[in-house]
């Protein structure tokens, strides 16, 4: 047994991040039974052929899925392939490609990010027209996509009516729609709908469909949902680092993950931890966000926070504030929960 195995507690939960969790025992499942034997490489092996099929059951027939290693990646390549290197996207400031990617998508796809401020991590029409705006100006970035994040870094939901309000304004701008959709099936769950209505259904063009925050071991996909708005994907997937050489075992985790109900599981059940946990602390702390998918926002003293954290991994949002982010996973227990909220009880007395 190596030192770092002798280290690790398997039953230690952290709250900083849903990428904290382990893999799915059914996703670890899938992915040893796909190591028998050879297939070819780069995506032409029988699993990524089978996972287009998938993907078209959750979101249409003309739905197209690129498999790749990490969010990151799934966003660059999604704006890679809507933009010319002249134009921008309109984003919340909030948004993960703006404040958590080092500058990739403007480092790599030598694109503009052109942001708003929210305040709920939400864009709308109007907060779009404060950016979009100045065509033919050859002096200012031309605004060309709208980029939204389903559920939102603040932890917060579009409704499909809200999404759809979005899209046909875009639209009407001659604008695609990018969604971030790394927690796309959180907010799925939690607005009780199909993935579609809140990607197909409501004119998104194109996604990043999230997969290690909802228990894979690593892989997102780029899903072309308007292939008329993209162009060379293959290529920027390619060029952007993105293309795995064994392809089918990320493949075969979305395969496990959507084929059935997993997907809808396992999000279902983050999303109900996050609801325990804001239920358990609401009258000892200032709950600062509406709790809709498997984040929970909430006010602790420094010192506290500090305390707390010696037993429970998570982050400080705000330092000037004190706000705290908690997030919940898959695999997050009742018993997590009781524990966590205890200990923030105990600290704050």
């Amino acid at each position: 047994m190596t030192d770092a195995r002798r280290r690790h507690d398997p039953s230690a939960r952290g709250f900083a991040s849903d990428n904290y969790a382990g893999v799915h025992p059914e996703i670890l499942e899938a992915i040893s039974l796909a190591n028998g034997g050879h297939q070819v490489a780069y995506g032409a092996d029988v699993y990524t052929e089978h996972l287009q099929e998938v993907f078209r059951a959750h979101f249409g027939e003309t739905a197209e899925a690129f498999p790749v290693f990490n969010g990151t990646g799934a966003n660059v390549v999604s704006l890679q392939a809507v933009t010319e290197r002249w134009e921008g996207v309109v984003c919340a400031e909030t948004a993960h490609i703006n404040v958590d990617e080092c500058g990739a998508p403007e480092k790599i796809a030598g694109l503009k990010l052109m942001t708003v401020p929210t305040p709920d991590g939400k864009l709308t029409p109007e907060l779009i027209d404060r950016q979009a705006w100045g065509w033919g100006d050859e002096h200012r970035a031309q605004p060309k996509v709208v980029s939204i994040t389903q559920s939102t870094e603040l932890g917060t939901l579009y409704t499909p009516a809200e999404m759809a309000a979005i899209c046909a304004h875009a639209h009407e701008r001659g604008m695609v729609v990018h969604v971030d959709g790394s927690r796309l099936a959180n907010a799925a769950a939690a607005l009780d709908v199909p993935l579609r209505a809140i990607s197909t259904d409501v004119g998104v063009d194109l996604l990043s469909f999230g997969g290690t925050k909802n228990g894979l071991l690593l892989g997102e996909a780029v899903v072309v949902l308007n292939r008329d708005a993209v162009r060379g994907i293959p290529f920027l997937r390619k060029s952007s680092m993105q293309l795995a050489s064994k392809m089918r075992f990320v493949s075969v985790q979305f395969e496990a993950l959507l084929a059935g109900d997993l997907w809808l599981r396992s999000a279902r059940h983050a999303n109900a931890m996050a609801a325990r946990l804001a239920d358990a602390v609401r009258d000892v702390v200032e709950i600062t966000r509406p709790v809709q998918a498997n984040a929970v926002f909430a006010i602790l003293p420094a010192d506290v926070a500090e305390r707390v954290r010696k037993r429970f991994r998570f982050y400080t949002w705000d330092e000037s504030t004190g706000e705290c982010r908690w997030m919940c996973s898959f695999d997050t227990t009742e018993e997590d929960i009781d524990a966590f909220a205890a200990a923030i009880r105990e600290e704050l007395s």
